[in-house]
């Protein structure tokens, strides 16, 4: 008896899914990720000595004691609290936020009190705000 003897096809694994699969997760992979790039700021700090910014028709001005008590455009306020400097901002501003907003401390007043003045305006929609500071005495230019 002769028995046939059957060719055999060699058995492979065909790798061309496999390729496709790998190269769609590297797709998937750089478009979906975020880079980040680190930068280092380098800040240098403004200094007080300048030119004084030119004066605008009839700005706002807030005081600050050092004691922590607020002043609208001369008119002292009977507390400190952030409503009452609202309602002094908002009657006085008469709803105009455009126009300028000078904030002036004294030197000896806390820094809480200063960032209240300035919160208060933000959250009341003044845009142009300006501290301001006096030149040192001994000035060198």
């Amino acid at each position: 008896m002769q028995f046939r003897r059957q060719s055999r096809d060699e058995d492979s694994i065909n790798l061309t899914p496999l390729i496709d699969v790998v190269f769609l997760l590297l797709i998937f992979f750089m478009v979906s990720t975020t880079f980040t790039k680190e930068t280092h700021l380098e800040i240098d700090l403004p200094e007080a000595v300048g030119e004084t910014a030119p004066e605008a028709a009839d700005p706002l001005e807030v005081l600050i004691s050092a004691e922590g008590g607020y002043t609208v455009n001369g008119r002292v306020l009977v507390n400190n609290q952030t409503g009452t400097l609202s309602a002094a901002l908002t009657e006085v501003a008469a709803g105009d936020t455009d126009q300028r907003l000078i904030i002036t401390a004294d030197a000896k007043a806390s820094h809480e009190f200063v960032v209240r003045a300035m919160d208060t305006a933000g959250q009341l929609g003044f845009v142009n705000l300006s501290i301001t500071t006096r030149r040192p005495e001994a000035a060198t230019e």
